[in-house]
């Protein structure tokens, strides 16, 4: 028989294998191995059902329930806690221990599998958002939806009159590009129809986009949003969307204990697959929150211009402290010479970007963990104000020239 664990050998630990329609549960009781399963509907009266029957068999015991994260969302676990005296994580998905030679997978064997690591002390639990924190996290993940299908639809567009031979020769969806649309005429009936359907499908989805932003703005403008997001627009690339999506999707910076765990979070570093004398490193993860890596490679493609302040982030800048001033002043300088250094070196224009964001990323957590610290506070570690380095000061523009010197070859990070 296989030995309790001690880490939650105590607890009354459950396992629940949730979907749309039904959800599994395995419960371990404390000191013994074998689970006890059953199968039931996935809706709040049964749920409170199924929690009152764990909480008496508990006898007094602390009983704790978990599962993984998943489409069904954080609803469930609000039920579970609202039914009674009980903790519930949700469990990352991806961080679950498998082991490789099992080649069989169900519902039963995934709840009971729950419950045993649970126990064991091996799932890695996720921070579920507050609904307000949900609710505004979707609003601008709706921008982002709306956004991708207004590329869609003029994708479409410019497909069709492609195929007609009607070609714009200058930048598309400028003013003159709309103007030109506007004199377009199409001698039959089905093509005005299908021309006219899209251009009014586009013009639907700008408005829709137009009136999300208006509605993030809004929000960015009222606690607790307004100081994490003004503190992120004294940087370089980034504004208030922008800011509002890499707070909404993170939550709280006090999740991360360092700047590495933020750029793990977001699947920013590199993967390696090393072993004996073998040393294997390849791309980035991509692992964990792509909507926040996709908004810091956006951003991070405004560091390959020379550092400068100009009129708009000087607007930003207004009103915020010093000290996170200076950092974003720091982030100009470094990720701008890293950009050169790269380039130099013959890397593609793409791994450049990449690795920019990755040490964007320490810079954002940096600066968000500043504004935790009281005033006059200097710290000595990786996190600490740059307060010393000199702000930005408009130039004049100048060719930029690649270093001459060997460029470092240690793994990126932020200062």
């Amino acid at each position: 028989m296989k030995k309790v664990s001690s880490y939650y050998a105590g607890v009354m630990c459950v396992g629940l294998d949730a979907h749309k329609v039904s959800i599994n549960v395995a419960m371990l009781r404390p000191g013994e191995n074998t689970p006890v399963e059953w199968q039931m509907a996935n809706e709040p009266r049964a749920i409170r059902r199924m929690v009152g029957r764990v909480v008496r068999e508990a006898g007094g015991a602390e009983v704790r329930f978990c599962y993984e994260a998943g489409p069904c969302g954080y609803a469930l676990q609000r039920e579970i806690q609202e039914a009674g005296p009980v903790v519930c994580d949700v469990i990352a998905p991806s961080l679950i221990p498998a082991k490789p030679g099992e080649r069989i997978k169900t519902d039963r064997r995934d709840a009971r599998k729950l419950a045993e690591l649970y126990r064991a002390g091996l799932l890695t639990v996720v921070r579920p958002p507050t609904p307000e924190e949900e609710a505004v996290r979707d609003l601008c993940r709706c921008r982002e939806d709306a956004k991708e299908d207004l590329g869609r639809s003029r994708h479409r567009l410019g497909k069709l009159l492609l195929r007609r031979g009607l070609i714009f020769s200058g930048k598309a969806w400028t003013q003159a590009h709309r103007q030109w649309l506007k004199t377009l005429q199409f001698e039959g009936d089905a093509d005005r129809i299908v021309f006219e359907d899209y251009l009014l499908a586009i013009t639907q989805l700008e408005e829709r986009v137009k009136s999300l932003e208006q509605s993030i703005e809004a929000i960015a403008q009222r606690e607790p949003y307004s100081n994490p997001v003004g503190r992120l627009r004294c940087f370089k690339g980034i504004d208030t969307i922008t800011a509002m999506t890499l707070v909404a999707e993170l939550h709280t910076i006090r999740r991360f204990q360092s700047a590495r765990g933020l750029m793990s979070f977001v699947g920013l570093v590199p993967s390696e697959y090393s072993s004996g004398e073998s040393k294997r490193r390849g791309g980035i993860t991509k692992a964990g929150n792509g909507h926040v890596r996709r908004v810091l490679i956006e951003s991070a493609w405004h560091y390959r211009h020379r550092p400068s302040v100009g009129p708009s982030l000087s607007k930003r800048r207004e009103g915020q402290s010093a000290r996170i001033i200076a950092i974003a002043d720091k982030a100009q300088q470094r990720l701008h010479r890293r950009f050169l250094q790269m380039e130099s070196r013959g890397k593609p224009r793409n791994k450049s970007v990449v690795a920019v964001a990755r040490e964007l990323t320490g810079f954002i957590w940096a600066s968000l963990v500043e504004a935790l610290q009281p005033e006059g506070f200097e710290g000595k570690g990786r996190g600490s104000s740059p307060t010393k380095s000199a702000p930005l000061q408009a130039q004049p523009r100048r060719k930029a020239v690649p270093s001459q010197g060997q460029p470092s070859t240690r793994r990126s990070r932020a200062a």
